[in-house]
């Protein structure tokens, strides 16, 4: 009976340290401090380290290196002698292809020019005027002054032709005259000096025709008086005699 205490005891001692050593791991007295990680161990690694390298571990870009430069082959300098030599000689056919156009177009230009001033030259149709017949009087004229002045001076000689000539136009094509008398006046305008004189001498023309026609209204009526006088005077002999 004397050792049943006892072993209660030695039941009791380790069941105290049990649960001590359970409390003292549920419930711990003292703060355990940790020490963090450093921040490079923070970042992940990626699962392919060779593929993926880390930024620290990337080495700075290089620039690219040129390109060597290589010396054009005997072809290429062929050919770009060939290029060079075919633009030359388009170059060179465009302009004359532009020359010859630009000379054609030119020429026919000039030649409407001159068909439509012939045209405008004739007479309208509806006048009774006729070109053909009418030159042919005019060179008839001019071949007259010409025969009648082969024994004068060199100024009768150049001057009463064309006259005659000019005056038997204005009688028999006055219509075409007066449109070849334009046409020179319009060119003459394009020199001063030229149409100037022109204008004088066209005033002296006209001046010389009022001065001749003048003096022909004078003879005739002295004619006509000197006939009438005349007249009256056999009249007065005639009925005296009676």
């Amino acid at each position: 009976m004397a050792f049943r205490p006892l072993l209660r005891q030695r039941a009791i001692v380790p069941t105290a340290v049990t649960a001590f050593a359970a409390t003292t791991l549920l419930w711990p007295t003292t703060v355990v401090h940790a020490e963090s990680p450093p921040e490079h161990a923070l970042l992940r690694k990626p699962i392919y380290d060779n593929l993926a390298p880390s930024p620290s571990s990337k080495s700075p870009s290089k620039p690219p290196e040129p390109a060597p430069i290589s010396s054009p082959t005997p072809t290429d300098r062929l050919a770009s002698q060939i290029r060079r030599a075919r633009l030359n000689l388009h170059g060179y056919s465009a302009s004359v292809e532009s020359s010859f156009n630009d000379l054609m177009s030119a020429v026919l230009t000039q030649e409407r020019s001159f068909t439509s001033t012939i045209a405008s030259l004739a007479p309208p149709r509806e006048s009774n005027e006729r070109i053909m017949p009418g030159a042919l009087y005019v060179l008839v004229a001019a071949m007259s002054g010409s025969i009648l002045t082969r024994n004068r001076n060199i100024l009768l000689r150049a001057t009463v032709p064309v006259a005659v000539g000019v005056g038997a136009a204005w009688v028999v094509l006055p219509l075409t005259t007066r449109n070849v008398a334009d046409l020179v006046w319009t060119y003459e305008e394009r020199a001063p000096l030229i149409a100037e004189n022109h204008m004088r001498v066209r005033g002296a023309a006209i001046e010389g025709w009022k001065q001749i026609k003048l003096r022909g209204e004078k003879v005739g009526s002295w004619s006509e008086e000197t006939v009438r006088e005349g007249r009256q005077a056999v009249e007065g002999w005639v009925s005296k005699g009676t």
